[in-house]
């Protein structure tokens, strides 16, 4: 039996799947890997070892397991060892992974299809981050499809397609340090189309540079020009929530499929082993949802600003005092590594004044948190999927956007989607109560709360079994470039 079992599993397609290396790219990438392997492939889920060890200290040592057909596997990310339960550094990690992690993925391809001893079927196609596009080069070796999966929002990765516009163009480099404050961000731009009206404060940040050999700007170019060469792209998204922008891209590069909301897509399976195979590189909180059950619908704003972001501690006592003052109650996460440089205190008085109406965690499962009923609200850093997993359901948002594409998420969600009001970067507490008070109980929030609800119901609609469009795409890719080899 066994033996029947192991042939009809070499016989599979086998997609090997490679996240970017922080929490925010492995979380989707580990959901469309779970749909892959549900739809029938063989998977192989890279981490680099780093995570691969932050994963086993959340998750606990059995956590990467993997079953017979979903198997984990490591390669080095190049930079100096470390124990730091945090994300790793932006820049070192992009020149290192560009730089160091060829050579290894290609002798981990190499071990997968030496089919005798791996007892596994033979790689046929991988599926990459759009930011690790140096997985091209295996791909082209093998003569096999390589798909990119852009994590960031179709808006975002349109502001990096044009990176090399705003070089070309003289946008980029800034002239000198001042134009980051006297108003120079405020330059609307009318020549990017899917996008009328955007300021240069709302395109991702990393054009917010004096210097023209940039890493982080330079690298997207290169990153977004690779694109060009893959053999599909994929998005997280949903056609009604960025049409115009998917229009856009689908002239620049080659077929884009849109394949979210992720998480709803994963409903349709039920597969309790599939279940078990998590990504949080945190330990989660089991007590929110406890604590959730006790409030009344709608009461409830739930503060998380995501996996990377990193504020002064001034910041953090202006959000405390603002969401103290708003009288409203509060789930607020904070991981250790919040403030930069230093541990994440709160002063004490705020602890003791919002004991009843507030929870604070280091960690927590956030689609549960985000559909829980007693969720009015959202304060967060944009980032894409918390802001797609919030879309979803229904919950209105206050963006506080850090870096990246969360400025150009911001934009579309305040002035396009109408489901967001934006926070100053210079907070203040007086301000984090006003919007807090106006998300939750006033007319803006209702108003917000009600287009909330209408994307909710498309995003529900893309992702319905067999005649959503995502749910569709989904079958699409596979038939159209995974399985043509």
């Amino acid at each position: 039996m066994d033996s029947i079992r192991s042939m009809h599993e070499l016989d599979k397609p086998h997609a090997v799947c490679i996240p970017y290396p922080a929490q925010g790219h492995i979380n989707p990438m580990l959901k469309l890997a779970k749909i892959f392997n549900h739809k029938g492939f063989h998977i192989t889920f890279v981490n680099t070892e780093y995570n691969h060890r932050r994963l086993l200290k959340s998750r606990g040592p059995d956590s990467l397991k993997g079953l017979p057909s979903f198997r984990f596997e490591t390669i080095p990310d190049g930079l100096p060892p470390s124990d730091a339960d945090s994300t790793q550094d932006i820049v070192s990690l992009g020149k290192s992974t560009t730089n160091t992690c060829l050579g290894p993925f290609k002798e981990l391809l190499a071990k997968l299809n030496n089919t005798c001893s791996s007892n596994v079927p033979p790689v046929s196609c991988i599926v990459s981050d759009g930011c690790m596009s140096f997985t091209l080069a295996a791909a082209q070796e093998l003569g096999i499809p390589e798909i990119f999966f852009w994590t960031p929002s179709a808006c975002g990765l349109l502001g990096y397609m044009h990176y090399r516009d705003l070089a070309e163009k003289g946008y980029f480099p800034l002239k000198d340090a001042s134009d980051l404050t006297n108003g120079y961000l405020e330059t609307a731009l009318d020549w990017i189309p899917g996008m009328k009206g955007i300021r240069l404060r709302d395109l991702p940040t990393l054009l917010r540079s004096t210097n023209p050999d940039d890493f982080l700007f330079n690298y997207l170019i290169q990153e977004t020009d690779r694109s060009k060469l893959a053999s599909a792209i994929v998005i997280n998204t949903f056609d009604p929530l960025e049409k115009e922008v998917l229009e856009t891209l689908q002239v620049l590069l080659p077929p884009v499929y849109t394949i979210g909301p992720l998480h709803f897509l994963l409903k349709h399976i039920e597969d309790r082993n599939l279940e078990c195979l998590g990504s949080n590189l945190w330990k989660e909180e089991p007590k929110t949802v406890e604590w959730l059950d006790s409030k009344k619908p709608n009461s409830v704003v739930y503060v998380n600003f995501g996996s990377i972001t990193v504020m002064t501690a001034n910041q953090l006592t202006e959000f405390a005092w603002g969401l103290a003052n708003s009288q409203m109650d509060f789930l607020w996460i904070i991981r250790p590594d919040t403030v930069s440089g230093e541990k994440a205190t709160l002063p004490s008085e705020f602890m003791e004044e919002t004991k009843e109406r507030g929870m604070l965690t280091s960690w927590c499962a956030q689609e549960q948190v985000l559909s829980h009923p007693a969720i009015g609200g959202f304060l967060t850093h944009s980032g894409w999927n918390s802001t797609l997993e919030s879309i979803s359901n229904g919950v209105p948002m206050i963006c506080w956007p850090f870096f990246t594409e969360q400025q150009t998420n911001c934009w579309f969600k305040c002035t396009q989607w109408r489901i967001g009001m934006e926070i100053d970067n210079n907070v203040k507490r007086d301000e984090v109560e006003r919007l807090v008070r106006d998300l939750m109980v006033g007319e803006k929030g209702k108003d917000m709360k009600k287009k909330a609800m209408e994307w909710k119901k498309l995003a529900e609609e893309a992702a319905a079994k067999s005649t959503g469009s995502s749910y569709v795409n989904i079958d699409k890719l596979i038939n159209e470039i995974l399985l043509k080899h």
